[in-house]
């Protein structure tokens, strides 16, 4: 073979790899005949599933950038760029990538560590029921998983297949069936062999989603072990912390016990401490107690929130700094230096207003521990 005929295999060697992962995108979806309540079941079936693949996360939800909390902002805020491998529940590695490093989430069993690539720096801690969202949560499998508790049949129809990581994937509706859920409805598109989410929307109303996860790359199969393992180098700074966020350290340590429902919500069984978690799927929301320094410095970035609404304490109810952003509803009682519960989730103004009111009317002191 000559020279040029041997660089002529070459570059069409080099096209074909190019081209056919983009032209198995610009390929329209297949149509599929499944049935709303039977994707809804393959769905819930692929929990167990293994997986892996690159996520890219867009949110357009501006949160107050108070110090506890950035992170989490800057999750339902920005883009986000993650490569995940999971093998189950129990072990899987979530990688944010950054323009200079990485962010990495390694989950083994009870235990998950956070390894911070720039700094050389591990955190290695125990895997609470209650905590504050982190990078794994959005990824699509998750963050459907969450959305999917207490769904029926009643509350899903079919969607348009759509071409997600080059799989045409059926897709499902979810409605809120509760009045105040903020969500008008989320939607989603399944892998439609293994059943796992692909691409979820969350929609507060109409017009553009204020939340996406999907997959721009997707491997369906079970990845090896090798692939979730973590193991610092000689030189890295591993640190172990019984407390993981301000989510954790309150439910741990705050003398104090929530109401059992609110706003018409029931507590959750994992809830049995001093945060409460209350409703489930599209209509949820947690209740934090807050020391002073925490309350006052998240009231004051509340404050200058564009859309804020302050209200002092009254004869007829609790004062409260409430903000309200897309599907994400955010509020404080109590005024400065007296501390308060901090509530937020995806309920609608009149039933964060509800559900506030009931936790400060209903809680109690108990004994620490």
């Amino acid at each position: 073979m000559t020279p040029f005929r041997r660089w002529c295999v070459v570059a069409l060697g080099t096209l074909l790899l190019i081209g056919v992962p983009i032209g198995l995108r610009a390929l329209p979806a297949a149509e599929s005949d499944v049935s709303a309540s039977a994707l809804l079941e393959r769905v819930r079936a692929s929990q167990d599933a293994g997986w892996s693949g690159y996520v890219e996360t867009e949110g357009t939800l501006q949160l107050p950038d108070a110090d506890q909390f950035s992170d989490v902002g800057a999750l339902f805020g920005e883009g986000t760029v993650l490569r995940a491998w999971w093998r189950d529940a129990d072990h899987w590695r979530v990688d944010q990538l950054l323009l200079t490093g990485e962010r990495d989430l390694i989950h083994d069993g009870g235990r998950t560590t956070a390894w911070d690539y720039e700094r050389a720096e591990a955190t290695v801690s125990r895997d609470p029921d209650i905590r504050l969202p982190r990078s794994a949560d959005l990824v699509p499998p998750e963050l459907a998983r969450r959305f999917l508790d207490g769904v029926g049949d009643g509350d899903v129809s079919r969607l348009d297949a759509r071409r997600v990581a080059g799989v045409s994937a059926p897709g499902l509706r979810i409605v809120p069936s509760s009045e105040l859920s903020s969500i008008d409805h989320v939607d989603l598109w399944a892998d439609p062999d293994t059943g796992v989410p692909l691409r979820v929307e969350v929609y507060a109303g109409s017009g553009k989603p204020a939340f996406t996860s999907t997959f721009e790359e997707f491997d369906g199969a079970r990845p090896p072990a090798a692939d979730v393992d973590f193991t610092a180098t000689p030189s890295s700074d591993v640190e172990y912390d019984d407390v993981l966020d301000i989510a954790d350290a309150a439910n741990q340590y705050a003398p104090v016990r929530p109401p059992r429902t609110v706003a018409g919500l029931a507590k959750s069984e994992s809830s049995d401490r001093a945060v409460g978690v209350y409703g489930e799927g599209l209509t949820q929301v947690i209740a934090i107690p807050l020391r002073d320094r925490e309350a006052d410095a998240l009231r004051d970035q509340l404050a200058v929130t564009p859309g804020v609404e302050r209200t002092d304490g009254t004869e007829d109810g609790p004062g409260r700094t409430l903000v309200t952003v897309g599907p994400l509803g955010v509020v404080l009682t109590g005024t400065e230096g007296e501390g308060g519960w901090l509530l937020a989730g995806t309920l609608n103004r009149d039933g964060l207003v509800r559900a506030a009111d009931d936790v400060v009317r209903g809680f109690r002191y108990v004994g620490r521990g």
